[in-house]
């Protein structure tokens, strides 16, 4: 019963008032929701279709999104550790991510703290992604770096389908998606097991993910629709650690023993629920709702720790569309609220660093067991005036955003450990109000926009405590963004070719560092240590061609570019034992360049080759800039064969990641982290280890897609 009254569709996902001038688009599948969303955030929006995340494995989201303008993926297993970067914010976090927010079908990944852990998304079953780039707060709270909105929508072709995906190849991976699809005129459902093993390509390198999810929607009535989605997931990432740039840059990979010999790795058990309804409360009065649960219970195992969470997180997103007209005007006025709450569980036990017995621990007194409950609020309101005579609106919006956080020690219990400090704490951060404010102009097949915005990002609830001195972090202040951006999204040449030209200013103040204290066995605390300036330019370029009559009926080649200039300003660390100033220097992990060019080409028969190439530059690890760490470009290709025979819709292919065997890397450890040495890592003392390399020899895949058609 509840996968009849099914998940979140398209126009239930995105209100209505996404649309733009009717345009009967030749180019490529994705632009005519690209544009829609650009128009309506009023600034900088990419978008990925079905199509685009096909391109590749789309459980691997580092190769895909990263194809995108301003937008990069790190991760530190096969399938794992991602972390997302957008503009060059966000590459600064160890684990997990921290300032650039993440959505799956309305519901909120990132949790009440500001974290998210992506491990438990089954990305094979997503169909669309969305990505705003730059602060998004007016419209989405906390997170100063941009959004990133995963979709999964049903197939809405009427009656009973049932498909089997399945992949194989290189380092012993296998995956299936088996999946199962029912439509009418009145209701879509949708549900698929999904399984993928992997062996890896690394030391204690190997990766198990199982996932099933559900979704669908009823039309309860003309203007009403109510909506669900649920997942159960299981992931368990083996963590290999990092090597050092010697081995690196040598093609070695022995992985890091500190991991390995612990047999390191991330358990997660998940569950996830949505609740959609979206209805017409009066004839120009519409509200869109969903209620979400999300619980995740974690265990994992690194270098130095061995913790487990229980993470349950609800919450809800309301959001208000009111249209009116007026002569030659047209108004249209959103407002809402994201409202979350997680009351987490979290123990940890710090490892001795023994070579005889790796799981050795310092003891009960070095441990720690929380309770958390933490609370994000955001309210929003964003009004659109539209002079229609001559195509220009003007958005001016603010969001008003709260974050508090409650801690309790449940080892400070008097009499349960001797000696024990209370390391309980309350932290409330001010109010942040961040505004919006835009014009835009729609000429022919162009949208020009002007946009203005700011991002808030509140400090975790962990930051906000200095264990060392056993006291709340209450001089540590919210990061805060200042965002100018013009954007050009246009069409020409019959709307065969698209392409989208942004120029951004983004001001970090208050930038927030783990920094270490000095004679205190490396103890760390967080500190605001200054201004980050990012600076840009985003092109992005596609063009589709189309011939019915020829044995190369499309080819579809594109263009992504991104050039940053991204600097420090007034930006001060502890490191080395004393004060360092890096105004002026490149930020960490940013690149000068970077670029993707494709070239699809479809035939009449149904082969087709999809070819990807994707460049990151060159970038420093650290605040002074005396690492640099050489770029690398990936060559991915996959050579198919796509036809329908009756009932039945066939895709084979073989797919080949790294064709031209580059030494790269998935994940650098940046800044303050640089020169990361563990415990018994196998490498001589200060020896840094920052990478986690990639494969360096070209690698395959195989692949089998099969629908059948009731």
């Amino acid at each position: 019963m509840a996968a009849i009254l099914g998940c979140t569709i398209a126009n239930a996902q995105q209100s209505p008032e996404t649309n733009i001038e009717e345009v009967a688009i030749q180019g490529r599948k994705k632009i005519k929701q690209e544009r829609a969303e650009f128009k309506r955030h009023a600034q900088s929006v990419e978008t990925l279709s079905e199509e685009e995340l096909n391109r590749n494995n789309p459980a691997a989201i580092d190769q895909i999104l990263s194809t995108m303008p301003g937008v990069q993926v790190d991760k530190r297993t096969n399938f794992g550790g991602q972390r997302l970067v957008v503009r060059g914010y966000g590459n600064d976090q160890k684990f997990n991510n921290w300032g650039v927010k993440a959505y799956w079908n309305n519901m909120p990944l990132t949790n009440a703290e500001g974290i998210t852990i992506l491990d438990d998304v089954d990305f094979a079953y997503v169909n669309n992604v969305e990505v705003i780039k730059g602060p998004a707060a007016t419209m989405y709270g906390g997170g100063v770096g941009g959004v990133v909105r995963f979709y999964t929508r049903p197939d809405f072709i009427k009656g009973v389908s049932v498909s089997e995906n399945v992949l194989a190849g290189a380092f012993k991976t296998f995956q299936s998606r088996t999946q199962l699809n029912l439509a009418d005129e009145n209701y879509s459902v949708n549900a698929a097991y999904g399984h993928l093993e992997t062996e890896g390509y690394r030391p204690n390198g190997s990766g198990l993910k199982n996932f099933f999810n559900v979704n669908g929607t009823v039309k309860l009535g003309k203007n009403d629709q109510l909506s669900f989605f649920g997942s159960q997931a299981y992931s368990y990432e083996r963590i290999s650690g990092q090597i050092s740039y010697d081995d690196y840059y040598a093609g070695i990979d022995n992985g890091n023993l500190a991991y390995i010999r612990k047999d390191a790795g991330n358990k997660i058990k998940s569950t996830r629920v949505g609740l959609s309804n979206s209805v017409n409360i009066l004839p120009n009065l519409r509200n869109y709702t969903t209620l979400f649960y999300y619980n995740g219970n974690i265990e994992s195992v690194s270098a130095g720790a061995y913790g487990v969470t229980n993470s349950p997180n609800v919450g809800l997103r309301s959001t208000f569309t009111l249209k009116n007209e007026f002569k030659d005007f047209e108004n249209r006025f959103d407002f809402g609220t994201e409202i979350q709450n997680s009351m987490s569980t979290t123990s940890s036990y710090r490892f001795t660093g023994s070579v005889t017995n790796p799981l050795e621990t310092t003891g009960v007194s070095g441990a720690s067991y929380f309770k958390y409950n933490n609370n994000q609020a955001t309210y929003f309101a964003i009004d659109y005036l539209t002079y229609k005579p001559w195509g220009v609106t003007f958005l001016a919006g603010i969001s008003a955003n709260k974050t508090n956080y409650d801690r309790k020690d449940l080892y400070a219990l008097p009499g349960l450990i001797s000696g024990k400090k209370d390391q309980s704490f309350e932290k409330q951060y001010e109010t942040a109000y961040t505004p919006h404010f835009a014009i835009q102009k729609e000429w022919k097949h162009q949208i020009f926009s002007l946009s203005y915005s700011e991002g808030y990002n509140a400090p975790t609830a962990t930051s906000s405590f200095i264990n060392f001195t056993n006291t709340t972090n209450n001089d540590l202040k919210p990061e805060r963004a200042k965002m100018l951006d013009f954007s050009v999204h246009g069409l020409l040449m019959d709307t065969k070719l698209d392409y989208q030209v942004s120029v951004f200013r983004i001001d970090y103040s208050n930038k927030l560092t783990q920094l270490a204290i000095p004679n205190s066995n490396n103890q760390t605390y967080w500190a605001n240590t200054g201004s980050q300036k990012n600076s840009g330019l985003e092109v992005s370029v596609g063009y589709q061609y189309k011939n019915d009559n020829s044995f190369v009926n499309r080819i579809v080649p594109f263009v992504n570019m991104s050039y940053y200039d991204a600097k420090y300003k007034d930006f001060k660390t502890r490191l080395l034992g004393g004060e360092q100033t890096y105004d002026h220097q490149t930020v960490v992990g940013v690149p000068r360049n970077k670029y993707a060019i494709g070239l699809d080409i479809y035939t009449t028969p149904g082969f087709y080759l999809v070819n990807t190439y994707n460049y990151l530059g060159n970038v420093y690890t650290d605040f002074a800039n005396t690492n640099l760490v050489k770029g690398f470009g990936l060559l991915n290709s996959k050579l198919g064969y796509r036809k329908s025979f009756g009932k039945f819709d066939l895709d084979a292919y073989v797919m080949g990641n790294n064709l031209t065997s580059q030494v790269n890397y998935t994940f650098l450890f940046l800044g303050n982290s640089i020169n990361d040495s563990d415990t018994g890592s196998g490498y001589p003392k200060g020896v840094a280890t920052d990478l986690n390399p990639g494969p360096n020899k070209a690698y395959f895949f195989y692949g089998l897609n099969l629908k059948y058609r009731f």
